[in-house]
């Protein structure tokens, strides 16, 4: 659904479902990134520190195109995708090569 609101966003599309669903990809996204990395968290902290992950992703992506007189729509969904894979590429490489920390504490 998240990734709906950001190709919507992308495409300029209108639609009443265009705004809603931008804002759920722009919490959703950083906010799953951030909860993966931190899986060693228990449940609620790790929802909290994820929440709050995303709502600073999003405001030092607005604070700086804003800095720079760069803002756009596209502009922040696509800063805001990049810094999410940002967060989540480690911890894909680390899954990818078996460097787990739950995988070498069973074995």
């Amino acid at each position: 659904m998240g990734g709906f609101g950001a190709l919507l966003a992308l495409t300029d599309t209108d639609s009443p479902l265009r705004g809603p669903l931008t804002l759920f990809f722009l919490l959703a996204a950083p906010a799953t990134a951030i909860a993966v990395a931190l899986r060693g968290l228990e449940p609620f902290g790790r929802v909290l520190a994820a929440i709050a992950g995303a709502i600073v992703v999003n405001m030092l992506v607005a604070q700086g195109m804003l800095a720079v007189h760069r803002w756009s729509v596209r502009g922040g969904v696509v800063a805001v995708t990049v810094i999410s894979l940002l967060v989540f590429a480690p911890v894909l490489v680390r899954r990818l090569y078996g460097r787990s920390e739950t995988l070498d504490k069973v074995q």
